[in-house]
């Protein structure tokens, strides 16, 4: 148990509703835990501090969150503006320039959670996706020329280093081994991508070869989106690239209920920097103010932080709080076919965070 500090960037949308439900939930573990406790200090980073300054964030920004434990991170992205500007100018720019190599999503069937599936294929859900998060396909490599004209052209370059590969390869086989099924399945796609994908799988069988103990698999990335689908009880960790971890793992959220249930973890596993936490349903600006938002996603982003600080046990009370809450289905979200408000469902995990109603 101690004393965090947490850097607070709301960011677009409902970024700022459902994390400000997160530092009450976060507030309420530290009323019931002893010796825990949180500093938040609130960053106004995003699509209206670009439309004031030019930039999503101040030149220091990196400097800035240095010094802090953690971020605790809502969303990016406004219609009115680029989706290269804002991703890149924020999310991606702390992401990466504090080398949060890998992202960690893990994926549920909650009690009480009625997915898009057979009940007796939903109940297989219970998956963790590491998603290479530094590199890949979203290294920003590439550029455009002879703009207007009709030999205009435009070229993403998918930059896969035997570096990159190999550590979040490492930690993917680190996380299956400390899960109780011992098991890893390996994305690709080295059959059509012919260097990069081929480099990634030599990799990977190399460092595959220092963890014995667990049971590997390897699945082409279409051929993974059907098995989700067909066969969910037969995964258990995954690890894939940047884009097609990107791709299963919003599948994933769907296929666990809805979208605002999907939390991760941008983790740096060194320590050297503070690693990021969001839920990953976007800005969602068709409901932006509206109080409707799904704070659930925010809650579980907030126990996976807890778990990275060291605070397992106010992470477990958290978890327990919120299957609590989804369990008994009297507090629910639009999104999960209710009418609860956003304020409505916090306060619900709030009293059961306090025991009441657990």
């Amino acid at each position: 148990m101690g004393a965090h500090r947490i850097a607070v960037i709301g960011g677009d949308g409902i970024g700022p509703e459902v994390i400000e439900a997160g530092c009450r939930v976060l507030d309420s573990l530290s009323e019931v835990e002893h010796d825990l406790t949180f500093s938040f200090q609130r960053f106004d980073w995003g699509s209206d501090y670009y439309r004031c300054h030019g930039h999503m964030m101040p030149e220091d920004g990196l400097t800035q969150l240095r010094p802090f434990d953690a971020i605790y991170f809502g969303a990016v992205g406004d219609p009115h503006l680029p989706d290269d500007v804002t991703l890149w100018g924020l999310r991606l720019a702390i992401c990466q320039g504090f080398d949060q190599y890998a992202n960690v999503r893990p994926s549920k069937l909650l009690p009480g959670v009625i997915g898009p599936l057979r009940p007796e294929l939903s109940a297989g859900i219970d998956w963790v996706i590491v998603r290479e998060n530094s590199e890949g396909e979203y290294a920003g490599v590439g550029g455009r020329a002879h703009r207007g004209l009709p030999i205009e052209v435009g070229m993403d370059v998918a930059v896969f280093t035997r570096a990159g590969i190999e550590r979040v390869a490492r930690f993917a086989c680190d996380l299956a081994r400390a899960r109780p099924r011992k098991l890893l399945t390996v994305v690709t796609k080295s059959n059509a991508q012919r260097h990069g994908m081929v480099l990634w799988d030599e990799v990977c069988r190399e460092v595959i070869r220092d963890y014995p103990d667990l049971t590997i698999d390897w699945m082409l990335v279409d051929a993974m989106t059907q098995r989700m689908v067909n066969k969910p009880a037969s995964i258990d960790t995954v690890v894939a690239t940047n884009l097609h971890a990107d791709i299963l793992t919003d599948l994933a959220a769907a296929l666990s209920g809805s979208l605002g249930l999907g939390a991760t973890a941008n983790i740096d596993p060194s320590r050297k920097y503070p690693s990021m936490f969001e839920p990953i349903h976007g800005s969602a600006f068709d409901i932006t103010a509206k109080g409707v938002a799904n704070p659930l996603a925010s809650f579980w982003t907030a126990a996976l932080m807890l778990d990275h600080l060291g605070e397992q046990r106010a992470s477990a009370r958290l978890m327990s709080a919120i299957t609590s809450v989804t369990g008994r289905r009297e507090v629910v979200s639009p999104d999960l076919g209710g009418n609860a408000t956003t304020k409505q469902v916090t306060d619900a995990v709030i009293a059961a965070v306090r025991g009441v109603n657990a």
